[in-house]
């Protein structure tokens, strides 16, 4: 997982992916539980921009949370 993070993440400077990464450590069950949310959005149609933006704030209280 680590290492398809960092492959989306190629344009973002070393240090603000650091910061991801150890997020997404962190906190495995929250992030894979947004991904598979983005997922469901995007078999029903969604493209994947709209559905990361729908989940993200579903979710925007618990990553405030962790951040």
């Amino acid at each position: 997982m680590k290492q398809m993070l960092k492959q989306q993440m190629k344009n973002v400077p070393k240090d603000q992916q650091e910061k991801i990464l150890k997020l997404v450590s962190e906190n495995p069950e929250l992030f894979q539980k947004i991904g598979s949310e983005v997922q469901e959005k995007m078999k029903q149609g969604k493209d994947q921009m709209t559905a990361t933006i729908e989940v993200m704030k579903a979710h925007q209280d618990e990553l405030k949370g962790i951040m």
